[in-house]
């Protein structure tokens, strides 16, 4: 045999190696490239639900809470806008108390504010109770000005209640105007 012949024999063979080694490539990445098995991808969906499920519950829960406190408070504007008429009720009576010719305008006002204001009661309002002598709380009164306090044991008390305080349910929607000694 010639040189050329051997050198072409080697190329032959060499080529027919080398789709044999691409071949041998292949199947190692194959194996590499391993297929789930059935419970686990199972499991992934479980989880994925799982995980779907508790979200939307936590979502029901959620948006559950926020309408029971949407009506709770639904007429805190309306509310808020009759507090006024509330106070100059109790102006008004307060005044025609002190006149004593003016007995029949007082029953008659007083019937208007009590039938006003135990509708506005079954409605949730109800006063923050403030009187002379409590506690100043910043979380529940809001102090508009401070005096020297009249004996040593009112220093940091409410000495006078300016303007009444109002909830609708459990939340404060005017704070009581409070005078605080000093």
């Amino acid at each position: 045999m010639s040189k050329k012949e051997e050198i072409k024999e080697e190329e032959v063979i060499n080529e027919q190696e080398t789709p044999q080694t691409e071949e041998n490539q292949e199947v190692e990445v194959e194996e590499v490239k391993e297929e789930p098995t059935a419970e686990e991808l199972v499991q992934v969906e479980k989880d994925k639900f799982l995980r779907l499920f508790a979200e939307f519950e936590n979502y029901k829960k959620r948006t559950s809470r926020e309408r029971v406190e949407l009506f709770k408070t639904a007429g805190q504007e309306i509310m808020t806008s009759l507090l006024p008429v509330i106070d100059d009720f109790e102006r008004a009576l307060s005044h025609i108390e002190e006149d004593k010719e003016a007995e029949e305008l007082r029953k008659g006002v007083l019937l208007i504010y009590n039938k006003f204001y135990n509708t506005l009661e079954q409605k949730g309002l109800a006063k923050v109770e403030t009187n002379a002598g409590d506690t100043f709380d910043a979380e529940i009164h809001e102090a508009i000005t401070q005096i020297p306090a009249p004996s040593e044991d009112m220093k940091g008390k409410i000495i006078d209640c300016v303007e009444k305080g109002y909830k609708l349910g459990d939340k404060i929607i005017r704070y009581p105007k409070v005078v605080i000694g000093q």
